[in-house]
Parts: structure tokens; C-alpha cells; sequence
């Protein structure tokens, strides 16, 4: 594996946690996780990668050594703020790469789109945005919210590393078990009674009481002048929360077509965490986006 190190830097008054591989003066490509995930995800697509490439991979806020806000909720406007930081940080001047998987997609490209000057490629892993919202869901959707703000969520914890890999594997089953175990030590730590607990604030399980508002994420999509790359993967399980696969699919679809320049990959025998799955695949797909 590619040796990666660690640095913290203030964001926001947040301390980051900041994971680098590769030589600082090589070119820069910025990488976000998803929900639930952290930066040492991609140690296997970075692994692959053939170029001398300086990659650079935050832990959002809330989510592996990152701290958590004080906040009992989690605001998607926090994320495109703190890219903005991060990304003024490391290039102040020069346009950049940015590649974002699932959540992490989704914060990057409504990034493009508002600073469109600061992005020279966008590459999106599995980022669909969520299903239309009506008007007429507030009043349930706040009151779920309140509801949820009385009785926080946890997450449960585990006996030892092993049975957080077995955990990963029961979510992807093509992990194997050198994968599973690589990603366990970074997505969980033992406790001070000695159990494993995720990486991850539990508050990041609350439902936001802000609806989708589809038409404004799409103006923000509209306004990307980059290059896209849009990468999908062949068994996706995106349907468990856009919908139906035929009408989800050609609301996807409707969505892809407000991007000025996009070129759109399937990645074969693959699921949602396609970086795990096919990373030398996708590797050189970004490679060749890039050149």
C-alpha cells in the first residue's frame, strides 16, 4: 500500500483531520468520502493510481478524526463551506481536481457549480442527489426532526477490530478479508472499555427537517463549466433511496443533462462503493478524465 500521512489544520474553528499520499509538489487531487466513511476509503483506488499524483482526502466534519460539532444536527451547507476552506488552504490560486464518492459527490458538485473558476475536472462517484420533495412534506418532516432531537441516536459497538471488518463485509460482500480488516482500524477505534466504536457522530443518522429542493441543486449543477465525469456503478443499490429503478432512473438522467460537459462511465461488477470494489478500474478511468 501507498504510505499516507496525517495533518490537522483548523477549519471553521473545527479541528480537520487532512490525509495526504503521494509527493506535495505532484499534481493535487482532492478526494471527499460519503456519509458514514473516511478518508482511508480510497487507500485502494489510490493504491492504483499510476501518475505521481499529491492526494489530498479530508474526514468531513463529524466523521473519522475530524471533530464533531457542537450542534446536535448536521447542515449540507457546512460541507460546501468547509471544502471551500480547505480547498483556499491547499490552492488558493490554482483551479483544481475534485473527486467526490456519494455524499461526498454531492457536496462537490453544488461546490462546482457556485465557485465554477475553482474547478478544473469533477469527477462524481455514485452522487444522485435524493428523491423530490413536495411542499406539503414539511410539517412531517420537521416533526420527525423534533421527534428525533428528543431521543438522540447511537451507534452500536463492537467486540473487537474483527467484527467491525465482518460488518464491513456484511454491507459489501465483494470485500475481502484484507480489505475489510485494512478499512476496520480506520473506521472504528476501541474505546476506553476496550470496545470498538464507529468513527462517525451518531447525530449524522438525524433526518434534516430541510426539504430536497431539486430545482435549486440543479441551478448549482447548471452553473459547473468543468468537465464531469459521472461514474455510476453496474449494482448499485441507489433504489433503496431514490425509488422505483425505472422512474429514479429517469429522474437521474434528467438530472445529468442540466451538466454542461459531462461524460458519463458504468463500472462493471461493482456496488455504491465502487472505490473498494474496482479500484485499479476506476483508477485508470480517472487517470485518462485527468490527462
Amino acid at each position: 500500500m501507498k504510505p499516507s500521512r496525517s495533518e490537522f489544520i483548523t477549519v471553521r474553528e473545527l479541528k480537520y483531520h487532512i490525509r495526504h499520499w503521494g509527493n506535495e509538489d505532484a499534481p493535487k487531487l482532492f478526494v471527499l468520502h460519503g456519509w458514514m466513511d473516511v478518508s482511508a476509503s480510497f487507500q485502494f483506488m489510490v493504491d492504483c493510481l499510476q501518475q505521481d499524483w499529491h492526494v489530498i482526502a479530508p474526514d468531513w466534519r463529524g466523521f473519522g478524526l475530524t471533530a464533531s460539532t457542537i450542534a446536535d444536527s448536521y447542515w449540507f451547507p457546512d460541507y460546501v463551506a468547509d471544502l471551500d476552506a480547505i480547498l483556499q488552504h491547499y490552492s488558493p490560486h490554482q483551479p483544481i481536481n475534485l473527486l467526490g464518492h456519494s455524499m461526498g459527490a454531492n457536496v462537490v458538485l453544488h461546490y462546482a457549480g457556485i465557485r465554477p473558476q475553482r474547478i478544473r475536472k469533477l469527477i462524481n462517484l455514485e452522487g444522485f442527489g435524493l428523491p423530490v420533495t413536495k411542499p406539503a412534506q414539511a410539517p412531517e418532516r420537521y416533526a420527525q426532526w423534533l421527534d428525533e432531537l428528543r431521543n438522540p441516536p447511537s451507534l452500536r459497538t463492537y467486540a473487537s477490530q474483527a467484527e467491525v471488518a465482518k460488518r464491513l463485509q456484511k454491507t459489501n460482500p465483494r470485500l475481502s478479508d484484507e480489505r475489510a480488516h485494512f478499512l476496520a482500524q480506520h473506521w472504528a477505534a476501541p474505546n476506553a472499555d476496550g470496545a470498538w466504536e464507529i468513527l462517525g457522530d451518531p447525530a449524522h443518522k438525524n433526518v434534516s427537517p430541510l426539504l430536497y429542493r431539486v430545482d435549486e441543486v440543479l441551478a448549482c449543477w447548471q452553473a459547473i463549466s468543468a468537465p464531469v465525469l459521472w461514474v455510476e456503478a453496474a449494482d448499485t443499490d441507489v433504489w433503496k433511496w431514490m425509488g422505483a429503478k425505472d422512474s429514479a432512473r429517469i429522474e437521474i438522467d434528467r438530472r445529468i443533462a442540466v451538466i454542461a460537459d459531462v461524460r458519463q462511465a458504468m463500472v462493471a461488477d461493482a456496488g455504491h462503493m465502487l472505490h473498494h470494489d474496482q479500484p485499479q478500474v476506476l483508477a485508470q478511468m480517472i487517470e485518462r478524465f485527468l490527462e
